[in-house]
């Protein structure tokens, strides 16, 4: 059958939450999450699908991608295309050849799951790994305890409150008011949640964005960050727990997130929060 790679409309992303959805598991490796997609929301949904690709074989998606910029593109496979070589192959040719459309001439990267024959094939295509990142995971079983903390719901109202500690957290001005309200237009923000902790005089301290994938499915969260006026008092440890519980609330077997190896303070929080890190992964890149 022939392979076919899209690029989907605004009305077809749908498709691609869909099958990520289908895909998710405890038992899979980190991989590409219908909550990294509806994050990117925040941009607009036009401008959404024109960063999401799917590979398509006699009618059925077997690979979805997303560029995370456009020389990054983070993609999963169906569970039962791990190893499925005519898959593997096609995706070695797009993801290498400028002219299909996915990724630019020069260094570029790739985040695939472990376990994937791509990473096999791009190894004999001479591809580098970059810097490592660390996958945790919480198990969402039990009960999750009381963050300690005051928690609000972040809705449309609350979306300064957003804004400001997401810019403070990440050193960045990109983040503001319409991120929040763009982020509803996502057809998976219904199972997504997003919550704020509050100082004692009220102000936000840190935020959290959880995206469920269905009951039984591991949830995701994306983004979380700590006001720099907050840091140090224990609001990452709180607001990533009540992110934990919401998510168990919407049903999620448990919960996932990924950070940078180097940002050792993320990776601490996280570990407070209940999440238990697992071997790290990294990027493919290719130099130029």
């Amino acid at each position: 059958m022939t392979m076919v790679l899209s690029t989907p409309t605004a009305g077809q992303v749908g498709d691609a939450l869909a099958a990520l959805r289908e895909w998710q598991h405890d038992g899979a490796p980190m991989q590409l999450h219908p909550g990294d997609l509806g994050w990117n929301y925040r941009f607009g949904a036009a401008e959404t699908a024109a960063v999401v690709r799917t590979w398509s074989r006699d009618g059925r998606i077997l690979a979805v991608g997303m560029l995370d910029s456009p020389t990054l593109v983070r993609m999963t496979v169906a569970p039962d295309a791990v190893r499925d070589e005519a898959l593997a192959r096609r995706l070695v040719k797009d993801l290498s050849q400028p002219e299909r459309g996915v990724l630019p001439e020069g260094a570029v990267s790739v985040e695939a799951p472990r376990g994937l024959l791509l990473h096999d094939l791009l190894d004999e295509e001479g591809w580098g790994v970059d810097e490592p990142w660390t996958p945790l995971f919480r198990d969402l079983a039990e009960p999750v305890e009381d963050p300690g903390v005051p928690i609000r719901a972040i809705g449309l109202e609350q979306a300064q409150d957003f804004a400001d500690v997401l810019r403070s957290a990440f050193n960045t001005t990109r983040p503001t008011r319409e991120y929040r309200h763009k982020m509803t237009a996502a057809p998976c923000y219904a199972e997504a949640r997003c919550l704020g902790a509050y100082d004692d005089r009220g102000n936000p301290a840190a935020v959290v964005t959880v995206w469920s994938a269905g009951p039984g499915k591991p949830g995701l969260v994306e983004p979380m960050g700590v006001h720099a006026d907050h840091r140090g008092r224990g609001y990452g440890r709180a607001i990533t727990v009540a992110g934990a519980a919401a998510l168990r609330e919407m049903g999620s077997s448990s919960a996932r997130v990924c950070t940078p190896s180097a940002n050792v303070g993320a990776v601490a929080t996280y570990r407070a929060a209940g999440f238990t890190a697992v071997p790290e992964i990294a990027d493919r890149i290719r130099r130029v």
